[in-house]
């Protein structure tokens, strides 16, 4: 089905939840996730899900508009085979300004990586803590690997101490610099934090409406990072609630993940320069870029001492270097500052 809300969602006076997953590449995870959130017990809730292709290669958009007709899902997931890969903040944006056209907008809105499955309770205690904390615009759920292990799901924002903790990778620069790590511990408590991973977050509509969504600037990477700055500066805070619970299996369709040793594309570095112009300026931007490639050096000299590998993507310091050191150094201002 390729539509917009049914009529019955528009005119529901009941409270409505919306779930958007945006797909490229992976069908049946998207339909694993799909099915995890049709499944959701949510008494007094209106739920309806909204997948979207984003042109994967091959067959999915195929297989997915078929499986979602034998699986009888017509009613309760609206399917967008879209004709070009918007990336991630762009693909959520086609349903997110279609939602904010319908007669009857839905209360919140579930962000849903197709390789994530909802535990069976997730969606409701995200629910009802937005229910119960009218102040905060958004929550994410605790994440955990396929076998159960937790993962990092909440984060600080990036800062030059953080991206030179992060690139040296060494131990005793770690425990000198851990109140400005970037990644909290897997057994972070419930409560506010700058931002939590994108796998499975849950917000109020009006607070993303109020924020105009995504910036389409962004293809992939840091556009979730920059949708929860914009979110705490100007509706109210985020927060983490570990109990509700994900599993998810990392960079399923982006191929970039952590500890797999292969470059990282040239996006990732074009969306690291964005955000750090959009969130500090130019001036913050390149001390923080610095800090990263000064933290890389430091990564380099320590392995190598010890004649292990650089904890680094192979050629990161010169794609680093070229994608997003060189635009800052320019003169120029880019054309989306």
């Amino acid at each position: 089905m390729n539509g917009r809300q049914t009529a019955d969602d528009a005119l529901s006076p009941l409270p409505s939840i919306a779930v958007i997953i945006v797909n490229y590449g992976t069908a049946q995870l998207a339909l694993d996730a799909a099915a995890s959130a049709l499944a959701q017990d949510l008494p007094g809730r209106r739920l309806h899900v909204h997948l979207v292709d984003n042109a994967s290669p091959g067959t999915d958009a195929a297989h997915l508009g078929a499986e979602i007709a034998a699986r009888g899902w017509q009613d309760r997931v609206t399917f967008w085979p879209e004709q070009i890969n918007h990336g991630f903040g762009r693909g959520n944006n086609v349903v997110l300004s279609a939602l904010a056209q319908a007669a009857k907008a839905p209360d919140y809105v579930l962000l849903l990586n197709p390789d994530a499955v909802l535990e069976a309770d997730a969606l409701s205690r995200l629910a009802a803590l937005l229910d119960r904390r009218p102040e905060v615009t958004g929550v994410g759920a605790g994440i955990s690997q396929p076998d159960g292990r937790p993962v990092t799901a909440a984060f600080r924002f990036p800062s030059a101490l953080g991206e030179f903790e992060a690139t040296a990778c060494f131990g005793p620069v770690s425990r000198f610099l851990h109140r400005h790590r970037i990644p909290l511990p897997p057994d972070h408590p419930e409560g506010p934090v700058d931002w939590v991973a994108g796998a499975a977050v849950l917000f109020r509509f009006s607070a993303l409406r109020a924020v105009g969504f995504f910036d389409p600037a962004f293809f992939l990477y840091f556009e979730e990072v920059d949708l929860m700055r914009r979110l705490q500066a100007q509706a109210g805070p985020i927060w983490y609630l570990p109990t509700a619970r994900v599993r998810h299996i990392e960079g399923a369709s982006t191929g970039v993940q952590s500890g797999i040793h292969r470059p990282r594309p040239a996006y990732w570095f074009d969306s690291w320069h964005l955000y750090h112009r959009r969130a500090g300026g130019r001036p913050r931007a390149l001390a923080t870029a610095l800090a990263h490639l000064a933290g890389a050096l430091v990564n380099i000299a320590q392995t190598r001492l010890r004649g292990a590998r650089p904890l680094l993507p192979p050629r990161h310091l010169r794609d680093f270097t070229a994608l997003a050191l060189r635009p800052l150094l320019s003169a120029e201002r880019p054309s989306h500052d």
